[in-house]
């Protein structure tokens, strides 16, 4: 996991997680903190093998790890945290060093499913649809407190346990 530890100790990465904790300190809803990415991560890994996927365990975590760095200005900027975290996600992938880069593919293949991880294509990749379907799976709206204030739809709330 060296690739990812330099994802989330690379400068970019800690001025938006940082940035999005304190934004997120008193939210009483969903929040995007190192649980809920690790949750996604390791929900898709299972899934990837369940489904006998093709995909390497560091490009899933990758993208698990970067789907919602983003939010931040989501909240400041009203700039979609797919959009923004696509673009912040590049230039972090970009700049790690030689022995912990991912190659270009991997690169694209981790932008398309931060792209596309809020709303499902017909079309969509392997990893684009692992990591939307299990940061839904991820949520756990049946024992939050706040679920009755959520202003998520019953269809899109996770009632039950799902993997």
């Amino acid at each position: 996991m060296k690739r990812v530890n330099a994802i989330i100790t690379h400068p970019v990465y800690r001025e938006y997680y940082d940035r999005l904790e304190v934004l997120e300190e008193r939210r009483p809803f969903c929040c995007h903190q190192m649980a809920h990415l690790l949750d996604v991560a390791r929900i898709a890994y299972i899934r990837s093998l369940e489904d006998h996927l093709d995909l390497d365990k560091e490009v899933i975590y990758a993208a698990a790890v970067l789907h919602d760095i983003g939010k931040s200005l989501q909240y400041e900027k009203k700039i979609p945290h797919e959009v923004s975290g696509a673009e912040i996600a590049e230039k972090i992938l970009n700049s790690l060093p030689s022995e912990m880069s991912f190659s270009a593919g991997e690169i694209r293949t981790i932008l398309t499913a931060i792209r596309g991880h809020r709303k499902p294509r017909e079309d969509a990749e392997p990893l684009e649809r692992l990591l939307y379907e299990s940061d839904k799976a991820s949520r756990t709206c049946f024992a939050c407190p706040a679920e009755q204030e959520c202003d998520w739809n019953a269809e899109k709330k996770n009632m039950e346990i799902t993997i």
